[in-house]
């Protein structure tokens, strides 16, 4: 069985992802995808991996979970995509140890223990974290930025990092990832390659994000466009709704403001840069597939 395994980040899709698939899980139900929904397993999961502790897990361990998570025989299913933002850690926790996602690849390993029979794959969103940092923080109980980031700089935070960790852990399992303001573009072959579909098949939702940031004309322009040209290949489409979006597109869901102590718009612009500057880095990881539009 093939496992997807999609680990968030924090305030990326914010279960937009589970939603669409959910959306679509009957039409796929009979192909051999299964989606379970959430309560089926986050929390057994969680548990499961921390008693396990790092520890092998013994040799039924799959077998129940299967049976706890699935409502179908798991012998009839070729892929199995499970989602949790949280699988890494809870946001309040997000730099224990002064590192970003400290137990990330402590609690992959352990997953893939669990199915050491399956083929594993991991899924994640990445974000600019001139604009990750302060949403994760907002969604803490902490009281100050400065706890939350746990003596940790802005400034040193890459992704590559937390990339090289789990690719260092765990270099057998490929993984695919995207950025969070690229979504609205891309977000059809997201779930498509979650889901393990053709990219050309259509599914319900493939526009959700996009619709959220176009005014109701642009998204009406749009929709009878498509379906005067249902022909145009994924490419296409997407310059296409580059175009709507440089004239339909709602300033206040695309524009996100900052509002952090000494946080300048050159401050701003500088994480932006060095964000970008990882991006082509990850980009040429081997075993790592970035998504990009």
């Amino acid at each position: 069985m093939q496992v997807i395994l999609h680990t968030g980040v924090h305030c990326t899709d914010e279960d937009q992802i589970l939603k669409c698939l959910l959306r679509n899980a009957e039409a796929w139900r009979h192909e051999g995808v299964a989606i379970p929904g959430p309560s089926n397993y986050r929390n057994l999961l969680a548990d499961s991996i921390s008693k396990l502790k790092g520890s092998v897990p013994a040799d039924d361990v799959r077998e129940v979970l299967l049976d706890a998570i699935l409502s179908e025989d798991p012998s009839k299913i070729d892929r199995l995509v499970l989602s949790n933002e949280n699988f890494f850690s809870v946001p309040k926790l997000a730099f224990q140890n002064q590192v970003l996602y400290r137990w990330a690849e402590q609690r992959l390993e352990t997953f893939s223990h669990i199915f050491a029979r399956d083929e594993l794959e991991i899924h994640m969103g990445l974000r600019d974290p001139a604009t990750f940092l302060p949403a994760t923080f907002a969604a803490t109980p902490h009281a100050t930025f400065e706890s939350f980031m746990n003596g940790v700089d802005p400034m040193q935070m890459r992704w590559s990092s937390l990339v090289h960790r789990i690719r260092d852990r765990l270099p057998h399992v490929p993984i695919t990832l995207w950025c969070n303001e690229d979504t609205p573009l891309i977000w059809g072959q997201i779930i498509r390659e979650m889901a393990g579909i053709d990219i050309t098949r259509r599914i319900s939702g493939a526009f959700d994000v996009f619709s959220k940031i176009i005014d109701r004309e642009g998204m009406r322009r749009f929709r009878a466009f498509i379906a005067e040209n249902p022909d145009i290949n994924e490419r296409q489409k997407r310059k296409v709704m580059a175009a709507f979006l440089d004239k339909y597109a709602k300033d206040e869901e695309i524009e996100e403001s900052v509002d952090l102590p000494g946080w300048d718009a050159v401050y701003v612009d500088m994480l932006t840069e060095l964000y970008e500057e990882d991006l082509e880095k990850i980009g040429r990881m081997p075993g790592v597939t970035l998504i990009t539009p």
